[in-house]
Order: structure tokens, then sequence, then C-alpha cells
């Protein structure tokens, strides 16, 4: 076993360990030399027909008769060939009542049960992942939130009060530097968690630390040449405009070519979003490269490219509403300080005159946001990532494995501790 288990990516040349052993020759039939009578039956001398015919199986067991031979009302129906039945008078079981019918239930050892996973079972793994690792999952997102938001509010305020253009573009641009670069470590993070979290495995954040550190400059990478895809599709929608500006200048025509190919480039940054989605999970927990992970994404994700959409649509609207429903009493809040623009705010216009103290009662409200909705759609992205993985390579099997290795004793029977006692007493 690795020290990342169940999750070595298809094609790996090490090993898979656990694999079941081969069974066993089963041991060859009596034959049917010995005759083995059963109680309460008369001895009698072996027919001559109870010899095997030429074909028939050794293995076929002797002719059992219902009764006495001569019982009235039994004749005939000790005819060979139909085996041992149950003896009059047994209860039968009911109808519908036999045994065995029905697929076993699937292993559920985290927040997941081990096989292709529905929407709901999906958003429900999400939301049992951060009540479940709430003390590793929550402070992870609240220090990221509260760090953002505080860098956020304080520029924003200084660019308020200097009124020049420069201090704005610096309010702009630095919370978004700052919040891409702690988001690889947080998202890095909390891949880590949602792992363990799926073979039920307990984690602490230095554990996933621990697990992340590894990879986090190799996800740096794979964010930033992310980043380049997206801004080459809009250089590449900007080129024809600007070269019919420069060719025929201001035209209507050119307002249109604009906008078709403003839509093309969004149309086409939705479909590499979706494509893309899954390589960061990918990079973390099968140590792969920048490269070899995008690719991995692009496979992973081929035949499923809409049912991700409508899941990833879906999480979002949900994210969207809660981070509305939580973020509703700050909005009111702000407005008791006389800053009527913290509706405005709310609703993603731009707010120029909130008071100080509605600045702050509305970064605290965006740092309650973001600490509840971060940790869900990291826990979404990662099971997107292991239910594609376990409809195309059957990684359930594995997980089942690694879970089962690492899983505690059961509690109350550490083995047998009586000579050739191999069950639990009372058992």
């Amino acid at each position: 076993m690795t020290d990342n288990p169940g999750w070595t990516s298809p094609g790996s040349t090490e090993p898979a360990d656990g694999a079941p052993p081969q069974a066993a020759r089963p041991a060859a039939a009596p034959g049917p030399s010995a005759t083995t009578a059963l109680p309460g039956d008369a001895p009698q001398e072996p027919p001559a027909q109870e010899t095997p015919a030429p074909g028939t199986p050794h293995d076929t067991p002797p002719p059992t008769q219902w009764g006495a031979p001569g019982a009235p009302g039994q004749g005939g129906y000790g005819a060979p060939g139909y085996g041992a039945g149950p003896a009059w008078g047994a209860s039968q079981p009911p109808y519908g009542g036999f045994p065995g019918w029905g697929p076993p239930p699937s292993p559920k050892p985290g927040v997941i049960p081990l096989r292709p996973l529905g929407v709901g079972e999906l958003l429900d793994g999400a939301f049992t992942t951060v009540r479940k690792y709430w003390r590793t999952t929550l402070p992870l997102s609240l220090g990221f939130a509260a760090f953002s938001q505080t860098v956020q509010t304080s520029l924003d305020w200084w660019a308020r009060q200097s009124g020049s253009d420069g201090p704005e573009i610096t309010a702009a641009l630095v919370p978004a530097v700052l919040d891409l670069l702690l988001g690889i470590v947080v998202g890095g993070l909390l891949t880590i968690v949602v792992s363990k979290g799926v073979l039920g495995a307990p984690v602490t954040l230095r554990e996933a630390w621990q697990g992340a550190r590894p990879q986090l400059g190799r996800l740096a990478g794979l964010t930033f040449v992310t980043f380049l895809v997206f801004v080459g599709v809009m250089v590449v929608a900007a080129v024809p405009p600007v070269l019919v500006l420069i060719v025929s200048g201001p035209s209507e025509g050119l307002g249109v070519l604009t906008a078709v190919m403003m839509i093309a480039a969004v149309l086409v940054m939705i479909w590499l979003w979706i494509l893309l989605s899954l390589a960061a999970p990918a990079l973390m927990l099968e140590r792969q490269g920048v490269l070899t992970s995008l690719s991995r994404s692009r496979r992973l994700v081929r035949g499923s490219w809409w049912r991700l959409f409508g899941i990833n649509l879906l999480t979002s609207l949900i994210v969207g509403l809660i981070a509305s429903v939580a973020v509703l009493p700050f909005v009111f809040l702000a407005s008791a300080f006389g800053s009527p623009d913290a509706f405005a705010q709310f609703s993603g216009e731009s707010a120029r005159n909130l008071t100080l103290p509605a600045m702050i009662v509305m970064a605290v409200g965006g740092t309650v946001v973001a600490t509840i909705t971060i940790p869900i759609n990291a826990a979404m992205n990662v099971l997107l990532y292991i239910d594609r993985r376990i409809r195309r390579e059957a990684l359930d099997i594995e997980l089942a494995r690694a879970a089962e290795a690492t899983a505690p004793p059961a509690a109350g029977w550490a083995g047998p501790t009586v000579p050739g006692q191999s069950t639990p007493p009372g058992a």
C-alpha cells in the first residue's frame, strides 16, 4: 500500500496490495464406492441400478426416499434424481422470502457510499464532509475569509479616503492576487480532508498540511496555466474585432462582430471550465504533474460533460442561495448604521458611500458566507472527481480495500483468546 492508498491512477507499475489470493482447486469428490446410510434406514442390499452410468457426475448424491418402502400414500416419491427435499410437515419459506435476492449494500466507510453516486448523494456527501470534519474545514475557510475580507476592507477604506485612481486600482488588484494564492493553499488542504473523509479516516489540520504540502507548488503552476488558457481565449476572441477596427474603422458591423466573438469566448470558457475542473483533485490525490493532470481531467470528463455541467450549475445555485440567506442579516445591520448602499453592495453594485462601521459589518458577513461556502464547493469538486473514477476505473474497489486496511479493529473483539476459538463468544 502506498502512502496515498486507493488513489493510484491506472497504468501505475506499482503492484496493488490486498489482491485476493488465487482460489485453491477443489478437492476431488469421493467416488461412488462409499455409501453412507441415513439414520433410521433399515439396512438393505444396494440395488444394482445405483451404479452410476457412464457420463454421470461422480458427485451425484444417492437417491433419497421420502418414507419407508410400501408406506401408504407415499409410493413413487423415492424416485432417484430429485435429491433430498424438506421433510413432511416442515415449514416452508414465504413467497418472496428466499434469501440472496438483490445486490448487497455498497460499503460506506466515510461520507459517501463506494459506488457510482447520484446528484443527491454528491450533495449529501459535500455537506456531510463539512459537518463531520468541521474542526478541520471551518478553521481553514474562516482563516482564509477573515484575512481576505480584512485586506479588502482596509484597502477600500484607504482608496476612498485618498480620492485618487491609484489606490482604487491597488484595492482591486491586491485582494484578487491574495485570494488566488491563499485559495491554492486552502483548496489543496481541503482536497486532502475530503479524500480522508471518503475513507472514513480522521484528519487534523497538521495531517492535511503534510499531505498537501508536496503538491502545492504544482497546484500553483496548474492555477497559473489554467489562468493563461482563459486569457488566451479572450485574446483570440478580441483579435478579429481589433483587426476590423484597424482596417475599416468603427462601424455597425464591428459592434455585431464584437458581441458575437465575446459570446463565443464565454461559451468556450464555460466548456473549458468543466473540461479542466477535475485537474486539481487529480494533481493532489494522484501526485501528477501540471500537464498530466490537465490531460487526466480531460479524459475523466469525456462523455459526461453535460452531467458535470448540470451538477456544477446546481451546486452554484444552492451555494448562492445559502450565501444570500446568510449575508442578509448583515445587510440589514449595515443599513442600520445609516448606509443604504449596503443593499447596493449586496446586489453586486459598487457601494461608495458606506460608512466605516457598515463596511466592517459587511466584511463580517462576507467572512461568514465564505466560511460556509468554500468547503462545500471544494468537497463537491473532489467528490465529482471520485465519482468519475468510480464510473470509469472502478475506483470503489481500491477505496474499499484502502478503507478496510486503515479501519480500526472492531470494538469488543480483539481476536480469539481461547485455543481453537475462531468466533466471538456468544456469536
